[in-house]
């Protein structure tokens, strides 16, 4: 983590529920500097908080974000557990720096002038991220929505819709249209995955006419409840709503409509116009 960044964590850190174990162990860690550097354990001058969450976020990508704790951490960087309350408060600043370290990773791009290319390369930029790091799309929803990199992020989307004649409000509120848009668009694409594995497992072993004949009879199954006539015409025209080939189609689709929706709320003549550039 950049310097400055670190000084900018500082103010969101007021905004976080406290831990009172670990604000004993962080005061006993504030004593030892107090006392001088040289009462510094050995390996804490070698780790930084960036290598921190590193690990912590490799962690979360391998075996979820449950199985985070300041102490597994630790084991992951062979290192003893008080060595990261050097550098980080709790188990909770550490959760808020990896959701804040993701947002990072989705930079949003310095505003270019033409600024439909700007937020849909933001929007891209993060469905790509979020897919790297799944855990992270429902961890998000328990965490405080706001750190430093990601307030840089829409700081620069706030900059793309500048000249375009947007009320702040209203430009805010473009900006999180966007992103509330590819958070929904990805946790749709991971519960296809999730189904994509399910069926995996259940078809494991099975021959392709067996594969065939249990999908048949789900359909025919759904055909004759006459409760869902758009699916089974949909099902008729060999229609797959989760299909992997289109996914990217998809996405992209519901992007071009949140795109033009937005252009309508710009004042004539400025939705097509791109600003220049600085």
């Amino acid at each position: 983590m950049e310097v400055e960044d670190e000084d900018l964590w500082a103010p969101f850190l007021a905004y976080r529920p406290g831990d009172r174990r670990a604000e004993r162990l962080r005061a006993h860690v504030q004593e030892d500097i107090k006392r001088g550097q040289r009462h510094l354990p050995r390996r804490a001058t070698a780790l930084s908080r960036e290598e921190i969450v590193r690990a912590a976020i490799k962690v979360a990508d391998s075996e979820g974000p449950e199985a985070i704790s300041m102490r597994r951490i630790a084991r992951e960087l062979n290192a003893g557990t008080m060595s990261l309350y050097w550098h980080i408060a709790s188990k909770e600043e550490l959760l808020d720096l990896m959701v804040d370290s993701v947002a990072g990773e989705a930079k949003a791009p310095e505003p270019s002038g033409d600024w439909r290319q700007d937020l849909r390369a933001w929007a891209c930029t993060i469905r790509a991220v979020l897919h790297r790091h799944q855990w992270a799309v429902n961890f998000m929803g328990g965490r405080p929505p706001t750190g430093p990199k990601a307030m840089g992020n829409l700081e620069r989307s706030l900059g793309a819709l500048d000249g375009l004649g947007l009320d702040k409000a209203t430009a805010m509120t473009s900006v999180m249209a966007v992103g509330t848009y590819v958070l929904g668009a990805v946790l749709r694409e991971l519960q296809e995955l999730i189904g994509e594995r399910h069926q995996a497992d259940r078809f494991t072993g099975m021959s392709d006419a067996e594969k065939q004949a249990m999908l048949a009879q789900f359909t025919d199954r759904i055909r004759q409840s006459g409760r869902y006539p758009h699916m089974v015409a949909m099902i008729s025209e060999g229609i797959d709503p989760d299909a992997a080939d289109a996914r990217d189609e998809r996405f992209e689709f519901g992007l071009d409509c949140l795109l033009a929706g937005l252009a309508a709320r710009i004042p004539a003549g400025q939705a097509g116009k791109p600003k220049q550039a600085p």
